[in-house]
């Protein structure tokens, strides 16, 4: 058997498309690297109970999953009501910068992620935005109890300036992503996919060098930066934005066009080159 390799794979817009849709060449790929006893981690922004009926959607039936950008990871459980258990959450005050944001963007879309999983927004989110248990709740009562994340949502913002007014606030205590749209979430500092697959790849003994990550998003630049210094792999979505595409190593074809099948369909390639 060949020794095996830890594989990092974001959700939207890398395993499923926009609407949703998974492609059977993905699913097909994803279940013959792990038959081969690779170890294939879905590593997502997405709270736990949005992600795991894609984990499930693909195959996976045991191992681990990065959920909410690093601070919540989850075991697969299928025997549990939630087919998952949780194995780490991470959290932080989020009054100090809930204030800043509140002040910058005052018409912006504001929500926490609880220790629970359990989401509290003042204004709405597109549903599939949030996980399955979601409270409105006054403004001001965001800023009470530790929570593992914060999300900002604003829709009539242009996203450059979105991200300058971000830029401006000086987020130093936290760490943050930003999605294609005007999209915040911030984790605990310090706290990123890169650094929940780290605690995975040490658990499961594999070398640095030995790792594939595959992303679209500016929240999967950790991953790409992580999988680089440690001589692996890291792989684009080719509709990724430029920034995106720059941290890569590689950049595949778009979610469309089965960008995840293709890398994963070359995997006996990789390792040829490795040896």
């Amino acid at each position: 058997m060949q020794e095996p390799w830890l594989i990092a794979i974001d959700i939207d817009g890398t395993l499923v498309h926009d609407d949703g849709y998974m492609s059977p060449a993905v699913i097909r790929e994803v279940q013959r690297v792990r038959e081969l006893g690779h170890y294939v981690i879905v590593a997502t922004g997405r709270a736990a109970a949005n992600a795991i009926p894609v984990v499930r959607d693909v195959g996976i039936e045991e191992g681990y999953v990065v959920c909410s950008n690093g601070a919540v990871t989850v075991e697969v459980d299928r025997t549990h009501s939630t087919g998952y258990l949780v194995r780490e959450v991470i959290s932080f005050n989020p009054e100090p910068v809930l204030s800043q944001l509140i002040d910058k963007l005052p018409d912006a879309h504001f929500a926490v992620e609880d220790i629970d999983g359990t989401y509290r927004f003042h204004k709405p989110f597109p549903a599939y935005a949030l996980g399955s248990k979601n409270i409105e709740t006054p403004l001001d009562q965001l800023m009470h109890g530790e929570v593992s994340r914060v999300v900002v949502l604003s829709p009539e913002q242009n996203v450059n300036d979105f991200l300058a007014i971000v830029e401006s606030v000086g987020l130093h205590s936290v760490s943050y992503a930003i999605g294609y749209t005007a999209w915040l979430d911030i984790s605990p500092q310090g706290v990123t996919k890169a650094s929940a697959l780290e605690q995975r790849r040490k658990a499961l003994d594999i070398p640095r060098e030995r790792v594939i990550v595959i992303g679209d998003g500016r929240n999967d630049i950790s991953m790409f930066e992580w999988a680089n210094e440690g001589g692996g792999y890291s792989f684009a979505m080719g509709q990724g934005p430029d920034e995106v595409k720059e941290a890569a190593r590689i950049v595949t074809a778009s979610v469309e066009d089965d960008g995840v099948a293709r890398v994963l369909a070359g995997l006996e390639g990789i390792i040829y080159t490795q040896n």
